[in-house]
């Protein structure tokens, strides 16, 4: 089996492909590394979702730059490109109200028990130093789901104006209730789990205009802090979580792009 790695002194992108049997589908995965360290055991890994966009993010260039500078560790990114991403994406065994969502399970399969051991064998690696995921908008939410829940092997994640107003009943249904039905916000409160994790969030003030309770504050905002205020009630120290809230930011690319180097040192910096 070929490894991941080339031989090149700086940081290189190559395309790699993985039968996957549980999504059923070919996997295309953008893999961009650093120079490999002789003690494998000191590579980090990073998996990232929607991987299509990998050059929208400029993945390549920032990690190229900050490595230059001498700012991040040895690390491999592995971005994985979505087939179906309203199927796929989402939270794994609650689809929403609209039905999306329902082969998140098979995804999160494939993440723990196709695409990590893959990744292992490829980059002859028993263990890595660090597991972060990330993603951005619903890849973002996946990558929560997928995180917290293999906290056993993911460390750290990264979650870009992640979608959690995913939910299991319309707002306009006369029942709705946030607390009830934002599913990742009811999974949490039911969850009895304390996981040793950490956590980086980004969130724009300028995503969007909905606003559910009235209070002023955009949905986005409200719901990733309401993640957040979860999380410290589970016991995650305060220093486990970074909350980055971009007053003039959006849901897209550039903005993403633009926040990536922050989470880049946080995650695996010097």
């Amino acid at each position: 089996m070929p490894s991941f790695f080339s031989c090149s002194k700086g940081v290189t992108q190559q395309q790699d492909e993985l039968y996957s049997r549980h999504l059923q589908r070919k996997v295309t995965l953008t893999v961009i590394n650093t120079p490999v360290p002789d003690d494998h055991a000191e590579l980090n890994l990073l998996l990232l979702n929607d991987g299509q966009d990998i050059d929208k993010l400029r993945a390549k260039a920032i990690t190229d730059s900050l490595y230059k500078a001498k700012k991040l560790q040895p690390l491999v990114i592995v971005a994985i490109h979505t087939g179906d991403r309203m199927q796929e994406y989402g939270i794994s065994g609650k689809p929403d109200y609209e039905k999306r969502g329902s082969k998140a399970d098979h995804y999160d399969d494939f993440i723990n028990n196709e695409l990590y051991p893959y990744i292992k064998k490829k980059s002859g690696v028993r263990k890595f130093k660090s597991v972060a995921f990330a993603g951005f908008s619903l890849g973002g939410l996946s990558a929560f789901d997928i995180g917290f829940t293999h906290n056993d092997k993911i460390q750290k994640l990264g979650i870009f104006s992640g979608s959690f107003w995913w939910r299991d009943k319309d707002t306009k249904d006369s029942t709705y209730n946030d607390n009830k039905n934002r599913i990742m916000i009811a999974r949490l409160k039911a969850s009895r789990k304390r996981p040793d994790q950490q956590y980086w969030f980004w969130v724009g003030g300028k995503e969007e205009s909905s606003d559910r309770d009235g209070d002023g504050i955009i949905d986005a905002v409200d719901d990733t802090r309401d993640v957040i205020a979860l999380l410290k009630e589970k016991g995650v120290p305060d220093n486990n979580i970074i909350y980055n809230e971009a007053p003039q930011g959006q849901h897209d690319w550039p903005y993403w792009s633009a926040a990536f180097p922050e989470f880049m040192i946080w995650a695996f910096g010097r």
